[in-house]
């Protein structure tokens, strides 16, 4: 089979549905997003139990809300760093912090009224620093381990340049109105130091968990740019 990726929005989380030989799901959605999940993977002749992985590039709600429904009905074993793990199989993830006035505010706001005690996930694969090949699922690329957001933060770098990098970069309007660095992160200056890791490997699109794909001369010049 040909490899090729979807996006696939569940809630405000896009996820992306990777299909090569095998078939892997990134991330698994925020609130509300399962049963359009549902009608897209339907709508593009996909069976859920074909998705053989669901590979978290983090662990916060906003990423796994969704998570046990969707691996009820595809029987998919769960992926995500070591220092995140505690986050899907404790089910009470915490809030990242701000790293601007905006974030700060939403981060407190979130804090004040998050609680989130979800359903508690066991992890099938840990994953650490050194990432993984994807090259058993028949997928052209790789797990690339990009801490900053959250400490356990992973991203996926395709051999097309297409990278999937989670919260590593922001372009929603609730979050940012223009496309670059995340206005939440554990430590920003650990997300700027990823950045300078992944960009000289040959990136040409970011694909975010929130808003669209934007091409990755975005992210150089915020990295040149950043003043922390």
């Amino acid at each position: 089979m040909a490899f090729n990726f979807h996006r696939i929005p569940i809630g405000i989380c896009n996820c992306f549905l990777l299909r090569g030989d095998r078939t892997i799901l990134v991330d698994a959605g925020a609130m509300g997003g399962f049963p359009s999940f549902l009608k897209i993977i339907k709508n593009l002749g996909v069976d859920p139990k074909s998705i053989d992985l669901i590979l978290l590039t983090h662990g916060h709600w906003d990423h796994i809300t969704c998570l046990s429904q969707v691996q009820e009905v595809t029987g998919a074993k769960v992926a995500v760093h070591h220092k995140d793990q505690f986050m899907v199989e404790s089910g009470e993830p915490p809030f990242p912090d701000g790293t601007t006035p905006y974030g700060n505010f939403m981060s407190w706001s979130a804090k004040k009224i998050l609680h989130p005690h979800l359903p508690k996930i066991k992890v099938d694969m840990v994953l650490d620093d050194n990432g993984m090949s994807l090259s058993e699922y028949g997928i052209p690329g790789k797990v690339v381990y990009t801490p900053g957001h959250s400490q356990g933060h992973s991203s996926i770098l395709l051999d097309s340049g297409d990278a999937i990098v989670g919260d590593m970069a922001m372009n929603d309007w609730y979050l940012r109105l223009t496309p670059g660095l995340p206005v939440l992160a554990d430590d920003i200056k650990q997300v700027v130091q990823s950045w300078k890791k992944i960009l000289p490997m040959g990136i040409k699109r970011v694909y975010p968990a929130h808003g669209m794909d934007f091409p990755a001369e975005v992210m150089q010049k915020e990295i040149e740019n950043f003043k922390g």
